[in-house]
């Protein structure tokens, strides 16, 4: 819950900030934000209407992360199979059983 929480705070600060992507907001800035928060006991108001955002829709626009570069090549899906069966066929690597025989020679006194 509190990872929504945060994560609904970070939306309503960008969304404060016109043309801002919520991918630019700082989940460490938020979280660091919430826990000083929680620490300091700070914005404990009683009878009134509470602003979700808060410090955190200050500090996350003051802090906005760098813009996403451009996609430059298509999302894939990775492979099914091991990367080490794509090299060719597999190695038996099954188990034999052997038979191994002693023998024991006399030595002369």
């Amino acid at each position: 819950m509190a990872y929504q929480a945060l994560r609904t705070a970070m939306t309503d600060a960008t969304d404060s900030v016109p043309n801002t992507d919520p991918d630019r907001a700082g989940f460490t800035i938020a979280l660091s934000d919430a826990r000083d928060q929680l620490v300091l006991a700070a914005g404990i108001i009683t009878d009134t209407a509470i602003d979700l955002a808060g410090v955190i829709g200050r500090h996350v626009p003051a802090q906005l992360l760098p813009k996403r570069r451009v996609r430059t090549k298509d999302r894939i899906v990775k492979r099914a199979i091991s990367k080490y069966n794509a090299r060719g066929p597999a190695i038996d690597r099954t188990t034999y059983k052997a038979t191994i025989s002693v023998s024991m020679l006399p030595t002369d006194p």
